[in-house]
């Protein structure tokens, strides 16, 4: 069953080839950079500052649009594309409550408190620029 899923999956999403990233729009691309590889744990794959980076994690990618890159360029109505929202990626952690108070004393920016719910805790931060991640622990 699994394989005929798949099937017809390739074949009715012919042109997507596979996930490539998310897009966060931020102000200051190398600033961006060192937020998500030394406070967040991502790898540098590629920059070409000041316009765009590209962070991961795992199988996850993030690229980081700075307000040169064509990514970042308003929309036909004139509307700019902006940091920010409450789209968000999600990471996995372990110790949520220590990791907290790690970026704490970074003086990281924390959108809420400490949330417990069925499936676990969360909590969401902002990067330098307003854009959500939020941190999840599985519920033991």
């Amino acid at each position: 069953m699994a394989q005929a899923n798949e099937s017809r999956s390739v074949t009715r999403h012919a042109f997507v080839k596979g996930f490539h990233g998310i897009r966060y729009h931020v102000k200051d691309v190398a600033r961006a950079v060192a937020f998500y590889t030394q406070h967040i744990g991502f790898t540098l794959e590629h920059q070409h500052l000041p316009e765009i980076a590209s962070v991961s994690l795992g199988g996850a990618r993030i690229l980081l649009s700075g307000p040169g890159a064509s990514g970042s360029r308003p929309m036909p109505n004139g509307a700019p594309q902006e940091p920010g929202g409450w789209n968000r990626v999600v990471l996995h952690v372990s110790d949520l409550p220590g990791f907290i108070t790690e970026l704490k004393k970074a003086g990281l920016r924390f959108r809420n408190e400490l949330e417990s719910g069925p499936a676990g805790r969360q909590i969401q931060i902002e990067d330098l620029d307003g854009n959500p991640i939020e941190l999840f622990e599985l519920a033991r």
